[in-house]
């Protein structure tokens, strides 16, 4: 079990695109003063816990779900997260726990809520943007449309190609 800290500085995507969550309001009042108290109730607990400075919990919680996948063939994780960024994760090993949601997501679940594969789902997410991360897609190509064009060119980068090539 480990414990994932966004960093409290900005991360990298701010440095590559300066809107990256521009529209997200603020923790309500009554809210922020509980994160120091969550995060020092978890350090008494002596439970494992990670931040690192101008990284996301989500590409934390990347980099230690594909290391510990990697490290054994037997090993398998389960993220709690309700993030839809982290639906890429899951393959028959990595699952997703929404518990806001109440629905574990494996890959069945997430082609299901999405219509493209698990692997897919950031070539998804970028050809119709992210709302919340304030990410814009591609002009006029909404859920259905990238659906069609991944089902048919396999990747974003499939999709590139074939545009450039007048498909």
């Amino acid at each position: 079990l480990t414990i994932v800290y966004d960093s409290k500085e900005p991360s990298f995507r701010h440095e590559i695109y300066s809107e990256y969550k521009a529209n997200r309001s603020e923790a309500p009042d009554d809210l922020i003063p509980q994160f120091d108290r969550i995060e020092e109730l978890i350090a008494k607990m002596k439970l494992n816990s990670i931040r690192k400075s101008g990284i996301e919990a989500d590409d934390l919680i990347g980099t230690l779900t594909h290391r510990w996948i990697a490290e054994d063939p037997k090993h398998e994780v389960i993220v709690v997260s309700g993030d839809k960024d982290l639906m890429q994760l899951v393959t028959p090993r990595v699952r997703v726990w929404d518990t806001m949601k109440g629905v574990v997501f494996g890959e069945k679940e997430v082609e299901e809520k999405f219509g493209v594969r698990p692997d897919q789902v950031r070539d998804y997410l970028a050809l119709v943007g992210d709302s919340s991360d304030n990410i814009p897609g591609v002009p006029s190509i909404g859920p259905k449309g990238a659906v069609d064009l991944l089902k048919e060119f396999g990747t974003l980068d499939g999709v590139v190609k074939a545009a450039k090539a007048g498909k």
